[in-house]
């Protein structure tokens, strides 16, 4: 099925993750988790916490792409220690990043209706505990806002 991916589309899936819990929203071009490639858009608002994280198997790179809005990357060496910080805008300067498998990573909205395109290899299998960034709290725990206010603090 062709799906075009248009303005009414990306105002559809932000508002929908404007009504999420998470603050995110994903709308798969993949038909199902078993797939071997990942094709994803992803609606993402401010305040959405996406705990940092890294993929060990090799066919898990990651590449992004902001169609709308902006995304802060923030990249990490170890233990809490911050590699880099990177705004991708779309439209912008950097409006994309490929992330190698086993580096520490963490998204998070700096616009209101950002929305930005993902690609991995599948198949879908959840962060496992080795892949866990072991400083940083896990989505939902109490100290979890704390962590994204500071995290914001890179891109002020």
């Amino acid at each position: 099925m062709t799906t075009l991916i248009d303005r009414a589309l990306l105002d559809s899936l932000t508002v929908e993750a404007q009504q999420a819990p998470r603050l995110r929203k994903n709308r798969n071009f993949h038909p199902g988790d078993a797939y071997p490639a990942h094709r994803l858009l992803i609606a993402i608002e401010p305040g959405s916490y996406v705990a940092p994280h890294r993929h060990l198997d090799s066919n898990k790179d990651e590449t992004l792409l902001v169609v709308r809005g902006r995304l802060g990357i923030v990249i990490f060496r170890a233990e809490n220690a911050v590699d880099r910080s990177i705004v991708l805008q779309a439209g912008g300067e950097a409006i994309g990043i490929d992330i190698p498998h086993g580096v520490f990573h963490t998204v998070l909205a700096l616009d209101p209706g950002t929305v930005f395109f993902e690609a991995k290899a599948g198949p879908y299998v959840p962060v496992a505990e080795s892949e866990r960034a072991p400083w940083a709290p896990a989505e939902g725990a109490p100290a979890a806002l704390d962590y994204l206010k500071a995290l914001q603090t890179l891109f002020a």
